[in-house]
């Protein structure tokens, strides 16, 4: 349960680099330079990675998955979207509206509903208090002078 722990803060520390970069960042005409940009740098830091970790299947792996490759990029795609269009327009701080909406989308529907992972009283209440943080937050934009 702990290298759960410390996976997911690795995962959220890095989250939090890419949303500090991207709000930092001046606001280009074409707004997917940032994305394009930071996306190639991932890149040349995963391939030696993968090179790290190279094995002879790796080429049957990749045309065995290419089809959840591409459903995968195309869920990266997706949210670089809308974390542009989220924090240029309304700042860091709706990171929460997100996380909150991830916790319905990715936890529930992907892990619960789709791969049937487990769910008990514990992590129903936690979705409970999630769709109470989307409702409140978004109360609060609502009420947020502009």
């Amino acid at each position: 349960m702990l290298k759960a722990l410390l996976f997911g803060t690795l995962a959220a520390v890095g989250n939090g680099i890419f949303v500090y970069g991207q709000r930092a960042v001046v606001a280009p005409e074409n707004p997917f330079l940032f994305v394009c940009g930071a996306v190639f740098i991932c890149l040349i830091l995963f391939l030696p990675a993968a090179m790290i970790y190279r094995t002879a299947d790796d080429v049957a792996y990749d045309m065995d998955n290419k089809a959840m490759i591409a459903i995968s990029g195309f869920g990266f795609f997706l949210t670089y979207v809308g974390f542009f269009l989220l924090y240029t327009n309304y700042g860091a701080a709706q990171y929460t509206l997100y996380a909150a909406i991830s916790i319905v989308t990715t936890s529930l529907i992907v892990g619960v509903m789709i791969y049937r992972e487990d769910f008990n009283v514990y992590k129903a209440g936690a979705m409970v208090l999630a769709i109470a943080a989307i409702a409140l937050w978004t109360y609060g934009n609502a009420k947020a002078p502009s």
